[in-house]
């Protein structure tokens, strides 16, 4: 059987937050690494020099990607994954807009780089799992609309 164009985000996208949990967890590529922490605005490790991540942060990418591989098996649990995970990132981005970044609500952690990284995922995740369900593979490299 033919995945279906949803569950093929869905597998992508589980993929990348896989990959993202590992690099967090590789020093070079986390620069800073010394510095990380279990959790909290303590940690000063940066993935990539840009987005600040602690251990945690890492395990999260780690479970929210070894889900997204998983719920990529089937159409609705792919829509789930993107769309219930779409809404998570939204609300971690109005959360990290609210907080003060050094205070101990700030225990993801997250910077201003990580707000806006976390509104492009929530709108980009949703969008993948409200549009692409209304397409059905063809068998070929092109989906058409359902009738």
């Amino acid at each position: 059987m033919t995945a279906t164009p949803v569950q093929i985000a869905a597998l992508v996208v589980g993929a990348v937050f896989l990959l993202v949990g590992i690099l967090g967890f590789i020093p070079g590529v986390t620069t800073d690494y010394d510095m990380m922490s279990v959790a909290g605005h303590e940690s000063h490790a940066m993935l990539l020099g840009i987005f600040e991540v602690s251990i945690l942060h890492n395990v999260v990418h780690l479970l929210f990607g070894v889900a997204g591989i998983v719920m990529a098996r089937a159409a609705n649990t792919a829509k789930a994954f993107l769309v219930g995970g779409g809404v998570i990132y939204l609300v971690l981005w109005i959360y990290g807009l609210l907080i003060d970044q050094d205070s101990a609500a700030n225990f993801v952690p997250v910077n201003t780089a990580d707000n806006w990284l976390h509104f492009a995922l929530g709108v980009g995740m949703i969008a993948l799992g409200l549009l692409l369900p209304r397409l059905r593979s063809t068998g070929h490299t092109t989906a058409v609309p359902p009738r």
